[in-house]
């Protein structure tokens, strides 16, 4: 077999946020590595890199030179093992590697989070649905990141050689730590927050799937009860402004902090007292996973990813979408019990231990040695991976 993988995905930032330690894997073990994504971005561990116009909308013309871009690039070389990420970089690689697999190239498609799921719209059953289940026939491994998914691809019998479930990307608990309430008040002290004050964090683009609304509202419904609780909010989108309007209508505008993109989240989740999610549908979410692995209770809407997280009264809490009340209550209820929060963020470094990056990479350096052929020699080159890290 030859000894090149190539790694695909709409946007090369995908790699660079999620996936270096794998590409680090694979060269430790004297793998040429290659990237197909749309983007410009300088990747560490990575021999080549295409930029082909990948687009996130199926119906866009640029698919279609990727598309051509990608077969010509799988043609000229005879890559070993091929793992595609995203929705529209699976669908273009897979498509694109059928010659390349007829020749033993190996074919892996991780799926962040299925578009159909419970509750999803009808049209994404119709639309996404006959997609993934057709494609999977193009599929050596189908690696699934939540249990819900993995066991849909089981049951609706996708016809994947393998099909295998991983906890998410990993969490680099490194960087993503408690701190001691001594810690936590010197990193207030750098900050606008005072140490009465009682701060949730929520990392996510604004868009219409991370719900923002539902966590100003909830605020909005006990700020007479507990003026000291504020919302932080990192990350940039298309309805941040919308939302910006909402808390200022709602007289809130000075308890929600609108913080940008921000690189400094592993500074910024310590000194918060817990964490928060309102979106409508999650594969896996790492701002969760973070949250966790810095002993973070969490208050998050009901759905698959979140599910797998966060364990009602153990860690957190879930809430139905669009259940203002509920959240708002759970907001007062851990703003006025340090022991419930301290309770419960310590069972969530406990259920972080699954998700820890180091797990992670073992978890896939098993796949991969399986379509390497080198299940015998998986066992040293995973020792000679955490030795280094």
């Amino acid at each position: 077999m030859s000894r090149k993988v190539l790694f695909c995905a709409t946007v090369d930032y995908h790699f660079s946020a999620f996936h270096l330690p794998v590409l680090e894997w694979f060269k430790q073990r004297g793998w040429e590595v290659h990237i197909a994504a749309r983007g410009g971005l300088d990747l560490p561990y990575v021999d080549k890199k295409f930029n082909i116009p990948i687009e996130r909308s199926p119906l866009r013309r640029g698919n279609l030179e990727a598309y051509r871009q990608l077969r010509e690039i799988m043609r000229q070389n005879d890559y070993g093992i091929i793992h595609a990420h995203t929705p529209m970089g699976g669908v273009l690689a897979r498509l694109a590697a059928a010659n390349s697999r007829n020749k033993g190239t190996r074919v892996i498609y991780t799926a962040h989070g299925f578009h159909f799921c419970k509750g999803s719209p009808l049209t994404n059953w119709l639309l996404y649905y006959p997609i993934e289940k057709g494609l999977s026939r193009l599929t050596d491994c189908l690696i699934t990141i939540n249990d819900e998914d993995y066991r849909l691809a089981a049951r609706r019998r996708f016809k994947a050689r393998q099909i295998e479930h991983v906890h998410g990307v990993g969490v680099n608990t490194d960087r993503f730590k408690p701190v001691t309430q001594v810690e936590k008040a010197r990193l207030r002290q750098d900050s606008p927050y005072g140490p009465e004050d009682f701060l949730m964090f929520y990392a996510a683009e604004f868009n219409g799937n991370k719900n923002h609304q539902l966590l100003i509202r909830a605020l909005a419904r006990v700020q007479d009860q507990e003026p000291r609780i504020k919302l932080l909010l990192a990350g940039e989108g298309p309805l941040q402004e919308q939302c910006r309007k909402l808390a200022l209508e709602l007289g809130i505008a000075d308890k929600v902090d609108f913080l940008g993109y921000r690189k400094d989240i592993d500074r910024l989740l310590p000194m918060c007292d817990a964490a928060v999610s309102a979106s409508l549908r999650e594969g896996l979410p790492v701002n969760i996973m973070e949250a966790m692995a810095c002993g973070l209770p969490v208050i998050a809407t009901s759905n698959r990813g979140h599910a797998e997280l966060v364990k009602h009264g153990e860690n957190g809490y879930i809430v139905e979408p669009g259940q203002e009340e509920p959240f708002a209550e759970h907001m007062l209820r851990l703003c006025r019990s340090m022991e419930l929060r301290s309770r419960l963020g310590k069972r969530s470094l406990e259920l972080t231990e699954a998700y820890k990056l180091p797990s992670v990479v073992e978890e896939l350096a098993s796949i991969y040695s399986k379509h390497m052929g080198e299940e015998e020699g998986y066992e040293a080159g995973n020792q000679r991976y955490h030795a280094h890290i």
